[in-house]
Order: structure tokens, then C-alpha cells, then sequence
């Protein structure tokens, strides 16, 4: 995969630095919550089939090393994605060439301080409020860290990925740019198309080598061929590329939404969950991204 997606054209190859024994036991989600209407209170995600999963995905630090040696060897960029307090400092020591911050670890200013290692940064803003991507700029304020706009429901339909919030998140930081969720196989390349059209300095797309059933991202992951095109468009004057998306998706105009919004509920089930479910371990007890000690332990 690394090395088709530095043929297709791509300038980073990211992966996650997300490890099964950091997972955190919380347990309103063993069985979740539902309301008297139906709707969905809290996520249903039991620990221990999480761990059983992601377990069987774990990489270890001679497997992190290997990918940033492999990318160098492709001509391509390496990216991790920090999830916990003190794995920085490892990723550093690996030779990463960039750094990834989360849409749940917007908010994590411990998390973000450590970042700061870091020269090339990123940081997605999905899951975050307003004022905690304020609160993120501040920390940040002296790196040129770059600001991803993204909507964290996988997949994201074409009427809810309010791209004109990246004008906004332009007051942050030189450079902006799109986390696409969207499902490759209904939606095709419009969303990441018109977010170039709109000005996205980056566009981050999951990436497979296998049929996009194959895999629990599989739906909303691009192939070799797809990189290649959404390359090539990039690479496009930008007349020819409205050109091309209009012709593609004339109700393109459905995609550019609220500039500033609050999150929809499905969001905030996401954000509940997904805040907090990692942590570091520190002489016995977990320690969140926001360097305090998770609400219950597991071993």
C-alpha cells in the first residue's frame, strides 16, 4: 500500500499509533443506552470484542520504524496519528515526518502540547467545538500546524459535509485542508474534488490495496486508481476542475453547508465515545490524551 499510493501520487502515507492494551473499560458502553423514543443515547461497542479486534491490528515499535523506512525507500512522507500522552516522544524517535492529531484530541491540550515536538503537524477538527479549535490554534500558536475540516460520521452523505467551514478554520492557520469519509462507492470523488475547488491545501482519504467489502473502512476508502485521479484533478487549472466537478455533481452546492455549526447528534454519540477510549498507561492507571486519570481501569 505504501508504495501504490506513492506511485498514485500521494505525498504522506499515514498510519495509526493506536494500541489495544491502551484501551479504556467504560462502562456505559458495554450495552449502550437507548431512549424511550428509540433513539440512541449511547453507543453499543463492548470492551472486550474491541480489544479482541483491534489486538489482531497491532503494530509494534520495530513495525513503526519498518514504516517510516519503507516510505523513505517509496519517495513518500511518513504520518502517525498519537492517540496518547508519552507516545510522541516514540514516534520522534522513529523519525516520523509529520504528525497527526485526531477530531476527538482537538480539545486534548496535554496531548497537543507534546505535538509541538513535531515540526510538521495536523490536526483534525471533526469532533471539536468552536472554542476548543481556538483553544488548539493557541497552543499551537508559533508551529505551522495545519487544520483539517471533517465530519466525523462514517460514511459522511454529500448534503452534510459542510466544506465552507474550511474558510473558517482559515483564521487558524495557513494551511487547511479535508478529512474525507465519504462512501467511494455512491459518492464517487466529489466531496475531495470540491474541496480542492474550495482551496484545501490537503486532502486525506483512507487508502486500500483489497475490494472496498473487505474491510471495516473498506467503504469509505479510495484505491491506487482512485489516488491516481483525485491527483490528477488536483494537478488541474482551477477553471477545468469546476468544470469537471459540475459536470460530475451539478447540486454541488449541497456539499458547502454552515461555515461555523454545531454537531449533529450523530456526531456527538461519536465524540462520547471515541473521546476518552485510549489511554497511556502510568505506573498502573490510565492516563487520558488530556493528562488525567481515565474515569475507570482496566488491566
Amino acid at each position: 500500500m505504501i508504495h501504490e499510493a506513492a506511485e498514485a501520487g500521494a505525498d504522506y502515507v499515514k498510519i495509526q499509533g493506536l494500541r489495544s492494551s491502551e484501551l479504556v473499560y467504560r462502562e456505559r458502553f458495554e450495552s449502550g443506552r437507548v431512549g424511550p423514543n428509540g433513539d440512541v443515547l449511547t453507543i453499543k461497542r463492548p470492551f472486550a470484542a474491541e480489544v479482541d479486534r483491534l489486538s489482531r491490528l497491532d503494530l509494534t515499535d520495530d513495525d513503526e520504524k519498518w514504516f517510516v523506512s519503507e516510505c523513505a525507500r517509496a519517495g513518500v512522507k511518513s504520518m502517525i496519528t498519537a492517540f496518547t500522552l508519552g507516545s510522541v516522544s516514540r514516534f520522534a524517535a522513529a523519525g516520523f515526518s509529520a504528525l497527526k492529531i485526531a477530531s476527538y484530541d482537538c480539545k486534548s491540550e496535554a496531548l497537543l502540547q507534546e505535538a509541538r515536538a513535531f515540526s510538521d503537524i495536523v490536526v483534525s477538527t471533526g469532533a471539536s467545538f468552536n472554542d476548543e479549535i481556538s483553544r488548539a490554534a493557541k497552543i499551537l500558536s508559533g508551529t505551522d500546524a495545519a487544520f483539517l475540516h471533517c465530519v466525523t460520521i462514517y460514511p459522511t452523505p454529500l448534503n452534510q459535509l459542510h466544506l465552507q467551514r474550511m474558510s473558517w478554520l482559515r483564521s487558524f492557520s495557513k494551511r487547511v485542508g479535508f478529512s474525507d469519509h465519504t462512501a467511494i462507492n455512491t459518492t464517487a470523488l466529489r466531496a475531495s474534488k470540491l474541496a480542492i475547488v474550495l482551496g484545501a491545501d490537503i486532502v486525506e482519504r483512507h487508502f486500500t490495496a483489497l475490494p472496498t467489502d473487505a474491510t471495516r473502512d473498506g467503504p469509505v476508502s479510495i484505491n491506487q486508481k482512485q489516488l491516481r485521479q483525485l491527483r490528477r484533478f488536483s494537478e488541474l487549472p482551477i477553471e477545468d476542475q469546476r468544470a469537471e466537478l459540475s459536470h460530475e455533481w451539478p447540486e454541488w452546492e449541497s456539499g458547502l453547508g454552515e461555515t461555523k455549526r454545531d454537531l449533529s447528534p450523530a456526531e456527538m454519540l461519536n465524540r462520547d465515545y471515541y473521546s476518552g477510549r485510549v489511554a497511556s498507561w502510568q505506573n498502573g492507571v490510565q492516563i487520558g490524551s488530556d493528562g488525567l486519570q481515565t474515569e475507570t481501569r482496566s488491566n
